[in-house]
């Protein structure tokens, strides 16, 4: 995660982005179903909160059945027995579920989450609160950082190219390998340049 607010922090700087509206604890939190202080905590730098994978999967099932009764303005047992028909079990045990009492086993985690539709499989559940709020940023990430080609393609004239980032290498030893390269075919001129 350290590594992903580095970036965005870059791209904010350079693009001159308003950080607080990117970087909101509330919607943030409730893209990775955290608790908005501890947001607030792991983009201060803080560690993320010692916890039980059990304790993650209750508070973040928990989470979602709150949004999600928000938006609709649903009642629990409404839900509830939405989960019972999805999943086969009894409205009593989804509904513990959803109030955060219970912990789903791994075949209603997995109903859990196409019934909620998020991002990661099971992993949403479980992860780490670092890893889950990684998980939320990445995507702001994605939409704001420009193509690590083309500031070197402009910087060398070069108008197309049809080389694919599918490999392992990192940015910057992608913009080492392209630079060498272009500077290796690029004609000098007569001040040195290429």
């Amino acid at each position: 995660m350290t590594e992903t607010l580095e970036r965005l922090e870059t791209v904010i700087a350079q693009q001159g982005l308003d950080r607080a509206e990117l970087l909101d604890p509330a919607v943030l939190a409730t893209r990775a179903a955290l608790p908005e202080a501890t947001v607030r905590t792991l983009l201060d730098g803080g560690p993320p909160p010692a916890e039980e994978v059990n304790d993650r999967v209750r508070h973040r099932i928990h989470t979602l059945v709150r949004a999600r009764l928000a938006a609709t303005g649903r009642r629990m047992s409404d839900l509830a027995a939405e989960i019972h028909r999805l999943t086969g079990v009894s409205e009593m045990w989804a509904r513990q579920v959803c109030d955060g009492k219970k912990v789903p086993n791994v075949e209603l985690l997995h109903h859990l989450v196409k019934f909620f539709r998020v991002d990661g499989a099971e992993s949403f559940f479980t992860a780490p609160a670092d890893e889950a709020l990684n998980r939320a940023l990445l995507p702001t990430l994605r939409r704001l950082e420009t193509d690590p080609l083309q500031p070197l393609m402009d910087k060398y004239g070069v108008k197309g190219s049809d080389l694919r980032m599918h490999g392992s290498m990192s940015r910057a030893q992608l913009e080492r390998l392209l630079e060498g390269v272009l500077r290796s075919v690029l004609p000098e001129d007569a001040g040195g340049a290429r």
